[in-house]
């Protein structure tokens, strides 16, 4: 609600002073300007939300995790023809068989299934972010997706090749799943299956983001935070700490203490330093970011991606005609300097 602020000591005839009147209806018209401007955005989008429902998109999703569970070593032949990027060239059938009667194998399978009995949610949500995708980036072809069951391979979790988007379901299982044992509490805590769609998400935006032009700690934040802005576009539907693979308290924790985050950056001259030990205290997945003080601990990681992705969602919003493509272009500083960020808003 907007707060005028008017003195009710003010008398009428003030009203009839022209340049009084002229200097109090200032603040007024800046205050309507900005109402526009918001409603002509809020507009905006709902036009984009219903071109982007309109996209028919025809995903194809196979469960290969599944159709291999149940295939029996005669059906491996068939397998082949079907999936034959599955199935280098360079390893013997035996191979296959032997992996198919694997008790280990047979054991991820299994769990697989009792956390992904069915697909159809994880499909609508694809389904839905590929709208959006051809939407804003219309020269990406809709992939066939091909679900897997793995070794837990947790650096490899999706991977775009070609006409194919491979997701090793393995790695959604929950954090306290106990095929995550030995593995980093952090890197656990991104094992779950709400964060399947978010590591979609991110690989495209990585695959458009692909350039990072400056060298300084400023560009570094800025060019992750093109990479998430792209991720929230891309799949608004998501909750909002997903879209920094974070969980609802640590991006609470973040927004909570952003000014203090941002003045430490700018007090310790970490803008423009290219001290390349700055990505492991601030910007590469760890159990926390690390200031080198008592509270390090209660921090979550990254939070030089969370200022990125601030700097650039002002910058957005002061910039509604700029699309992906000049926001990919623009060199770091610019949309550091036309963001004119300010931590806490």
């Amino acid at each position: 609600m907007l707060n005028i602020g008017l003195n009710s000591k003010i008398q009428l005839n003030l009203f009839f002073n022209r340049n009084q009147f002229a200097n109090m209806i200032k603040p007024l018209l800046k205050y309507f300007n900005i109402f526009f401007i918001i409603l002509f955005i809020s507009c905006a989008d709902d036009q984009v939300k219903d071109e982007i429902k309109q996209i028919d998109v025809d995903l194809e999703v196979k469960r290969f995790d599944r159709a291999f569970a149940e295939a029996k070593p005669k059906d491996l032949p068939k397998l082949k023809s079907e999936y034959p990027f599955l199935f280098p060239t360079q390893f013997h059938d035996s191979i296959w068989i032997a992996k198919m009667k694997d008790t280990l194998q047979m054991e991820i399978q299994e769990e697989v299934f009792k956390v992904f009995p069915d697909f159809e949610k994880q499909e609508q949500e694809m389904e839905l972010f590929y709208k959006h995708l051809k939407y804003y980036f219309p020269e990406f072809n809709i992939p066939t997706v091909v679900t897997l069951a793995e070794e837990v391979d947790y650096k490899n979790k999706v991977i775009l090749a070609n006409d194919y988007l491979l997701l090793s379901l393995d790695n959604y299982l929950g954090k306290e799943h106990r095929f995550y044992e030995g593995i980093y509490t952090y890197v656990a805590e991104l094992q779950d299956k709400e964060f399947l769609l978010a590591d979609i998400a991110e690989t495209y935006a990585r695959e458009v983001n692909h350039k990072k032009q400056g060298r300084d700690f400023l560009a570094t934040m800025i060019y992750y935070g093109k990479t998430r802005y792209i991720m929230q576009e891309l799949s608004p539907f998501l909750e909002p700490h997903l879209h920094l693979h974070y969980t609802a308290e640590e991006l609470d924790w973040a927004q909570r203490n952003e000014t203090q985050i941002w003045e430490y950056f700018v007090e310790k001259d970490l803008l423009y330093s290219t001290d390349q030990n700055l990505n492991d205290r601030f910007i590469n997945l760890g159990p926390y970011s690390k200031f080198y003080l008592e509270l390090d601990s209660e921090s979550p990681p990254r939070l030089g991606q969370y200022i990125g992705l601030r700097i650039v969602q002002d910058f957005m919003q002061k910039n509604p005609n700029v699309d992906f493509e000049e926001l990919l272009k623009l060199k770091e500083e610019n949309v550091f300097k036309q963001s004119a960020y300010k931590p806490g808003k």
